[in-house]
């Protein structure tokens, strides 16, 4: 199908930039077109008329274009896979930078008054939905974690900071420069952009994992949602009780909780105690993290519980169902303009099955930064490699009744190429060959370098692009480099000093009794799957119960 600028009623965050579909709408079509046995031309025709009539008005962003440009170092794709980022705005404010009405936020959102909140990030979750129609894996990330944030190029530097200040900071940095020549809602949308592209690329840095598409939404938005699809229901393994303490008529903004009640089991929510289950944090079993991993977890519980629902109500294949709950969002629902709906349907429907898993990803410990105040200390190399082995890239064990003389055979998903590896030490560029070549490469030669390097390289030859960018992805090496001094058909691996040896193969010979062992930083611990790895456990479909 084709696109073409200037759509009736779509709006655009920033000058000229052109709108495009999102996956619900596809579905929708394709349920109703199908039912009604039509063949592919009435389907194609269905879905493009569905779509022009229902997403007037819909709000997108081409934030994204700033995460896939050259030089954003995005790590490759290795198959079709989607990565979606969902991104939670704790902002009371509409899209163009207005207030909400303090009646609206203190009595129906119960989130204190319009001044507060800002525009931090304080939901952050990456879902993975594989190229097969497999499992959905979902990964939350907690909104204090200390992270290198990552601005656009030639904006203004953020540092290291909590990860839910990406957008909150790049967006006033940007508005600061860009106001002498924008004002009122022109500098409001773009401000945003700013701060979804800072998001992006930081998360994008932080997992090592490219993003595809992203989908924002604000408090507000999170109310019309609940309230367009009605009664939620949850499960609760506590009584519990937040009240607004603190909070008056003259000092709204007071206080802390969000009003929610409820009991053991299971309870039913309108959309005002929706709002306020995922944001409580306060008098949970998480006194030592203010209860930001249970709000995590309740957040997991609530999305897995909508779609739960809407595949139990056949949203997705009512055409009127589906115009009301995309008429309630419109105004609140932020996606990036590149959504390409035709290429991501036939996974998207993934997510309605109950076929998702979350998992929130871990910390080290607590801690108390300079800048940031209290912070979650998280090891970077460690969470990467378990977002890797979680979604299926992490090194594969070899083959058992494999001849050691025998060269593996290239996988389907593995690109053919002899692998050469150099290392500070023969055995370590050993190791790394033996690891790459359990992956389905042919060995090459593997032997020490003339000279210590601070970063791994991955250098490739005539014909060997496509399994360069996958042992990239592999090492945590953010980019590749062609070069004709390299055989065709071969990679070159460089080690640095950044290398991080795998961990996936038990010692060869037993510790001594007594004798203690820690598993390399940076990486799972040997033999333990990325469930023992997570902040408390996974939320699967709509069954758990949360604290």
């Amino acid at each position: 199908m084709g696109h073409t600028s200037g759509r009736r009623g779509r709006k655009r965050h920033g000058g000229g930039r052109e709108a495009h579909r999102i996956s619900p709408l596809t579905i929708a079509g394709r349920a109703v077109a199908c039912a009604a046995g039509g063949s592919v031309m009435a389907v194609s025709g269905f879905s493009w008329y569905t779509y022009h009539d229902l997403t007037d008005g819909m709000t997108t962003s081409d934030a994204l274009k700033a995460v896939q440009a050259p030089g954003a170092s995005a790590p490759p794709h290795l198959d079709k896979a989607v990565n979606l980022l969902l991104i939670g705005l704790d902002s009371r404010k509409d899209q163009d930078g207005k207030d909400l009405s303090d009646d609206f936020v203190k009595n129906e959102l119960h989130a204190g008054s319009s001044g507060i909140g800002a525009y931090e990030t304080n939901t952050l979750i990456l879902m993975h939905i594989p190229a097969d129609g497999g499992k959905v894996e979902a990964f939350s990330i907690p909104r204090d974690d200390l992270v290198d944030l990552v601005n656009v190029p030639g904006g203004h530097p953020l540092g290291r900071n909590k990860i839910k200040e990406a957008y909150n900071q790049a967006k006033y940095y940007a508005e600061q420069k860009l106001s002498k020549q924008y004002s009122g809602a022109e500098l409001e949308h773009r401000g945003r952009d700013a701060g979804r592209a800072a998001t992006l690329l930081t998360v994008q840095k932080f997992l090592n994992v490219p993003i595809d598409h992203f989908a924002e939404l604000n408090l507000k938005g999170f109310y019309d949602v609940a309230k367009a699809l009605g009664p939620i229901t949850v499960c609760l393994k506590h009584d519990t009780s937040d009240p607004t303490h603190g909070r008056t008529a003259s000092d709204p903004g007071a206080g802390g909780g969000s009003g929610f009640v409820g009991h053991q089991g299971l309870n039913t929510l309108d959309p005002a105690m929706a709002l306020a289950f995922v944001r409580q944090r306060h008098h949970l079993d998480d006194p030592a993290n203010e209860g930001d991993f249970a709000r995590t977890h309740r957040q997991q519980a609530f999305i897995a519980a909508v779609t739960n629902k809407l595949k139990q109500e056949g949203v997705f294949g009512d055409l009127g169902k589906m115009r009301g709950l995309l008429d309630a969002v419109k105004q609140d629902v932020v996606i990036d303009s590149s959504w390409d709906i035709l290429d991501f349907a036939q996974q998207a429907t993934n997510l309605t099955g109950g076929n998702v898993e979350f998992n929130t990803l871990p910390k080290e410990r607590y801690g108390n930064d300079p800048v940031a105040g209290d912070v979650n200390i998280v090891d970077v190399a460690k969470i990467q490699a378990i977002v890797r082995q979680s979604i299926g890239v992490a090194p594969a064990a070899a083959p058992a009744s494999a001849s050691p003389s025998a060269a593996p055979s290239s996988s389907p998903s593995t690109a053919p190429a002899t692998v050469d590896v150099q290392g500070t030490t023969a055995a370590t560029a050993g190791e790394a060959a033996k690891d790459l070549t359990a992956l389905g490469y042919t060995a090459g030669q593997a032997s020490a370098g003339t000279a210590r390097h601070s970063k791994t390289t991955v250098v490739y030859g005539a014909g060997a692009k496509d399994a360069a960018q996958q042992i990239a992805t592999h090492l945590n090496v953010t980019s590749t480099t062609a070069s004709s001094s390299v055989q065709a058909g071969h990679v070159l691996v460089t080690l640095g000093a950044d290398y991080a040896p795998p961990a996936t193969t038990a010692p060869s010979t037993p510790p001594a009794p007594g004798a203690a062992t820690a598993p390399d930083p940076g990486t799972p611990s040997p033999g333990a799957s990325p469930a023992d790895q997570y902040a408390g456990p996974a939320v699967i479909g709509g069954n758990t119960c949360v604290d």
